[in-house]
């Protein structure tokens, strides 16, 4: 893939989607990776087109909530909405009302209308839990946030979540409320240290060619592990390792259709927030040897378009509660 490329991937047709709930590019991964009939069946009886109980409870739970857009250029973007617990609750299985609405800086304020497509990702640090809800925006008359006609719901693993609990220190952020905001079109020096503390982040992915079928739309994944692991390799790439997940392969199946992707970035020690869109590229054939890859399956590369830097974004300071068990050097 050419590091400018911005086009989606033509792949066969013929692939079995009809009643799977994956789309040929998942397909395509699970049956590279050899695990193809496996995951369907696992697919099949976890993945919903309705949100169960345990999750509706879940969402409203929450003080926080990430969503995965694409704008006007159809780029993806990753974004944080929060809000006091309760603002996010579901009137049925089938709807998700979010009680907030994105910063005028954010890109998903100009993309957030009626119909949009949209992926959201509720996490709990402190609990390691996590569940996904995809769907289509539904504005609500006068404002007031939106709503999530749901398409897909299921949950994800706790593996790689870094244990950490909340606590609101300052006001939250209004809609119109004007921030300390940078652009920027390549990493420099606050960027290269913002990079260097992270050990989590967020990717916004589409499937995005075919609206006729029912698994178009964004998704939007966490992404964990030791400090370190996301490595600048120059001023517009990154690169990170890979670890065994749950094998839904949402994420590079998306990517193996169109290779555009949104970053999300948390400072958890400043509350600043990276939000990066570009498009990156899956290296299967990763290098066993380099220390920021150990025990990693394979790696991704990620080449910058543009880039969104907001100062004390999050409303929250942090309390670190411990690593990911996956990464803990404790017995």
């Amino acid at each position: 893939m050419s590091k400018h490329s911005s086009h989606p991937r033509v792949h066969d047709q013929n692939a079995d989607t009809d009643a799977s709930p994956f789309h040929r590019g998942e397909q395509a991964i699970q049956q590279r990776l050899g695990m193809r009939e496996k995951i369907e069946d696992f697919g099949r009886r976890g993945i919903r087109d309705f949100m169960p109980e345990q999750h509706r409870l879940f969402f409203g739970q929450l003080p926080m909530f990430l969503i995965g857009s694409a704008d006007r250029q159809q780029r993806p973007w990753a974004s944080l909405l929060v809000g006091a617990p309760g603002f996010i609750h579901s009137p049925n299985p089938k709807l998700l009302h979010i009680a907030a609405t994105p910063s005028v800086e954010d890109p998903f304020a100009e993309s957030l209308r009626d119909g949009a497509t949209i992926g959201g990702l509720g996490i709990e640090f402190n609990t390691r839990r996590r569940n996904r809800v995809n769907g289509q925006a539904v504005l609500h008359e006068g404002g007031g946030g939106f709503n999530i006609r749901v398409d897909q719901s299921f949950g994800n693993c706790a593996k790689y979540i870094q244990a950490r609990k909340p606590r609101f220190v300052r006001q939250r952020s209004r809609p119109n409320e004007q921030r300390s905001v940078r652009r920027f079109t390549h990493f420099d020096g606050e960027c290269r240290a913002l990079v260097a503390r992270t050990d989590t982040f967020f990717i916004a992915t589409q499937f995005g060619d075919d609206p006729g079928d029912g698994r178009h739309g964004l998704d939007v994944s966490h992404r964990g592990g030791p400090l370190g692991f996301l490595t600048l390799e120059d001023d517009q790439t990154l690169l990170w390792p890979d670890y065994r997940g749950n094998f839904f392969f949402n994420t590079f199946g998306n990517i193996e259709l169109d290779p555009r992707c949104g970053l999300l970035i948390l400072d958890f020690e400043t509350g600043d927030t990276l939000q990066l869109t570009g498009t990156a590229e899956v290296l299967w054939d990763t290098e066993r040897d380099d220390p920021v890859l150990e025990g990693a399956q394979r790696s991704v590369r990620f080449y910058l378009d543009f880039g969104i830097h907001v100062r004390s974004a999050m409303p929250f300071a942090w309390d670190f509660l411990g690593q990911a068990r996956e990464f803990s050097q404790a017995p």
